[in-house]
């Protein structure tokens, strides 16, 4: 291949690269993630406090995936298992209409506090390759933790000490 060409083709996937939407690239760790805030499926709103001190944990579900509902009832688990308003949680649905994720919620009996994927957190978080996804942020909404597929309930376990 002519070295011309080469250049050519390397400039061209360079420019590709800087110019694509973050969509395409999912949230790695060491990242930012801005949290708006977000109207819960109860009605109620979750926001990151201003000055805030804690780490937030953050799953993305769906209604349909079996893993989640292992994942969701482990997470259960756990809420009960450390001291309350030690971590900031919040749960996003990716399912198609916030009706399928109330009714999920109700027959499963979860306390913790369930939104819907808006637009915006969605390209945030980007591609997101399969669910369930837990994120760890710090105090600074930066992702401190990243796993994609099944947590089981030893891992959480772990978490704790990420729990202030």
């Amino acid at each position: 291949m002519p070295k011309r060409y080469k250049s050519f083709v390397a400039i061209c996937i360079f420019l590709f690269s800087i110019t694509t939407s973050n969509t395409l690239m999912a949230i790695e760790i060491g990242q930012t993630l801005p949290i708006e805030r977000l109207q819960t499926l109860d009605g109620a709103y979750f926001e990151v406090p201003k000055n805030n001190t804690k780490n937030t944990l953050i799953q993305l579900w769906a209604s349909w995936c079996p893993f989640c509902k292992r994942q969701n009832t482990y997470l259960e688990h756990f809420i009960k298992r450390i001291p309350p308003g030690s971590i900031n949680i919040i749960t996003i649905s990716i399912d198609k209409t916030p009706a399928i994720a109330r009714e999920y919620m109700k027959q499963n009996r979860y306390s913790f506090s369930a939104a819907m994927m808006t637009p915006e957190l969605s390209q945030a978080i980007g591609k997101i390759r399969g669910v369930p996804v837990l994120l760890i942020l710090d105090s600074k909404n930066k992702v401190i933790y990243k796993e994609i597929g099944e947590v089981f309930e030893e891992d959480y376990v772990e978490l704790i000490k990420y729990t202030k």
